[in-house]
């Protein structure tokens, strides 16, 4: 009897142990399971996060689809990463850091976002602002060309000097697109300004903007605009307007107003969360999709980019009345205000392209060339490929 009741208590024994171990394993292959499910982005930064410029922008929408996804989604970066050098870091943000997308955010990553995903044909890659795609590369852009127009309408609006200043890093399509849009919109407002660009070949260089700012001041600009990471130029701006003389500047991608209530109208604003929600859901989606096709372009129409030079404003409240006050005979629209203009062109590109694009022909380049003909509308690969070329009203030569 006694051996009886021992083995029934044996064969319990074994049965809960034999529970308990399934139930072990069961867990185990569960947490294994949600660890592959897990997807592991690493973002390729050209300066550091905190520039408050173009990569800080980057980075809060990558903060945005950590703190929403954060159950499935893993993302890490690395900064300031020169252009030409970039595959030996994503080398390591592959082989030990196992990132299974790699977001490279600059133009300069082109060729090196090629050669690194060649090397690593199971990793997908994505390229900000490029045009060359393979079955693992895509390439994504939320551009404010469409904002930079609006920019110029309001300095071609409030220069006295009609001189207005752009200080650029690259001479590269998407320099020339967003400065001849903005060129554009001077011009339509104020045919007797001119836009002088001076060169400064770095896009995080707070001390080359300040002096190449300080050098257009010099030279007569009152309106400044600019591509560089850091609100240098907009200091400058505050610097002079503080002693009394009437300089203003365009923020640039990110909310930039509080360096310079004063001297700063308006700006350029962009998104970036929307689009990477986006591409890490269709990458979720679909792992292994070829990319060969995969090119997110969005504008205003897609909400991805915004006027203004902080999230609350479209143009800074202490120059409504300015721009309400400044009144320009337009085409379309007959005798009306800087400020009425400005919003009438807004609604019309938040509609699409199809309703108002600033690139429609005629368009001549500064020698007088005809670039895009009457009637005719830049294609998109002319804007983001072939645009090589600086608009009429520009009186700096191309570098």
């Amino acid at each position: 009897m006694k051996l009886r009741k021992a083995a029934i208590v044996s064969t319990v024994l074994l049965l809960t142990f034999s529970l308990f171990f399934t139930g072990c394993k069961k867990d185990e292959e569960s947490n294994t399971a949600q660890t592959a499910e897990k997807i592991k982005a690493g973002f390729v930064y050209i300066g550091p996060a905190g520039d408050f410029g173009w990569t800080y922008a980057h980075e809060m929408g990558r903060q945005f689809i950590q703190e929403k996804y954060g159950d499935w989604l893993e993302t890490i970066t690395v900064e300031s990463v020169p252009e030409g050098d970039a595959v030996r870091f994503i080398d390591r943000m592959v082989r030990e850091m196992k990132c299974d997308i790699i977001f490279t955010t600059s133009f300069g990553y082109m060729d090196d976002t090629l050669a690194a995903a060649e090397k690593y044909p199971d990793v997908k890659f994505y390229h900000c602002s490029g045009y060359k795609r393979s079955p693992n590369v895509a390439t994504y852009m939320g551009d404010m060309y469409q904002i930079y127009y609006l920019n110029g309408l309001i300095a071609g609006a409030l220069t006295e000097t009609d001189k207005v200043g752009y200080v650029a890093a690259f001479p590269i399509p998407e320099l020339y697109r967003h400065m001849n849009a903005f060129a554009l919109g001077i011009k339509e407002v104020n045919p007797d300004a001119t836009l002088d660009a001076r060169w400064s070949y770095a896009w995080y260089g707070p001390g080359i903007a300040r002096e190449a700012a300080e050098a257009l001041v010099a030279d007569g600009c009152d309106v400044l605009a600019f591509t560089e990471d850091t609100p240098s130029v907009i200091e400058v701006a505050q610097e002079h307007f503080e002693k009394g003389e009437t300089v203003y500047a365009m923020s640039h991608y990110s909310p930039m107003q509080t360096y310079g209530e004063d001297t700063v109208p308006t700006g350029q604003l962009t998104d970036w969360g929307v689009i990477y929600e986006k591409i890490v859901l269709d990458y979720k989606a679909d792992p292994t999709a070829d990319l060969s096709d995969y090119d997110i372009l969005w504008l205003m129409e897609e909400k991805a980019v915004e006027l203004g030079a902080t999230w609350e404003d479209k143009i800074n409240p202490a120059f409504v009345d300015t721009l309400k006050g400044i009144s320009v005979e337009n085409a379309d629209f007959g005798t009306i205000s800087v400020y009425d203009l400005v919003m009438k062109r807004y609604e019309q590109m938040a509609q699409g392209r199809d309703v108002f694009d600033p690139f429609v022909g005629p368009i001549a380049d500064q020698s007088g060339e005809i670039r895009i003909a009457e009637g005719e509308m830049a294609s998109i690969g002319h804007l983001f490929a072939e645009m090589d070329y600086q608009v009429d009203n520009f009186v700096s030569p191309l570098p």
